[in-house]
């Protein structure tokens, strides 16, 4: 049964926010090369979130509208890693938001306990979740997105500010000893050379900054992108990454 769910609003867009100390499990993907670098692992997708990117491939999870196979809860989650012990090294948890979500941390524990490791995708709104997950040994990788200068979010992302908190966060992985990385979607009109700089002042000598071509597929609000054209050539991209490679230790085009 899935925890209660607060719905809100912004720049037209409802949006679904985790209230309730469970688990909201809004998909599962058996198994993954690519999302945990050098894993082999399955991917938990957690339903709600409180940012409305108009880039999101999975709206289904932001709007908390997606169908949920009955199946899908934690005892099962739970009895599938069961049997792929030895095939599988970790769990990716993502969403959504999966810090929205509270009862992560029991669910973390009985995951490590059964011997995986545990990449936690996030737009770290939450920085004391990540924090308490970092201390307590429950993720072995931590990916967050930086969606656009942080001083900029409640422009687009959120209608109350989040930067203090983007901020906050991206201290917390620096500072932590847990292998991470830093995402950037990088598509017009929220992404381009002077929101590079302001990202790189931000995350300076960062182990590792991921950019992230923009593909127009399935998205949250399509209509924020008829203007035209919101992508980058190769070239501009090897721009952007010769840039950031001097202020990063690795940045990677994916």
């Amino acid at each position: 049964m899935k925890p209660p769910a607060e719905p809100s609003a912004f720049n037209g867009l409802t949006v679904q926010r985790v209230v309730g100390d469970g688990m909201n499990f809004g998909g599962f993907q058996k198994t993954s090369l690519i999302d945990y670098p050098g894993n082999i692992s399955c991917v938990l997708f957690l339903s709600g979130c409180n940012l409305v990117c108009p880039y999101c491939h999975n709206p289904e999870l932001v709007r908390g509208d997606g169908p949920v196979p009955d199946y899908l809860n934690e005892a099962w989650v739970m009895d599938f890693l069961k049997t792929r012990i030895g095939l599988l090294d970790g769990i990716v948890i993502t969403g959504g938001e999966p810090t929205l979500s509270r009862g992560i941390f029991s669910f973390s524990e009985k995951v490590k306990e059964l011997g995986f490791k545990i990449k936690l995708d996030t737009n770290g709104t939450h920085p004391e979740v990540i924090r308490d997950l970092m201390e307590k040994r429950l993720i072995d990788y931590c990916a967050m997105d930086i969606k656009t200068d942080p001083m900029a979010y409640s422009s687009v992302f959120s209608r109350k500010p989040v930067a203090d908190r983007i901020i906050k966060s991206i201290e917390v992985l620096m500072g932590s000893d847990v292998p991470y990385e830093f995402r950037t979607t990088c598509v017009k009109p929220l992404f381009d050379e002077e929101v590079l700089k302001a990202v790189l002042t931000r995350i300076q000598g960062a182990r590792r900054y991921v950019l992230q071509q923009f593909h127009f597929t399935k998205l949250l609000n399509p209509s924020f992108f008829e203007s035209g054209n919101c992508g980058f050539s190769d070239e501009e991209f090897q721009g952007f990454q010769a840039m950031a490679s001097q202020h990063v230790r690795e940045c990677m085009v994916r």
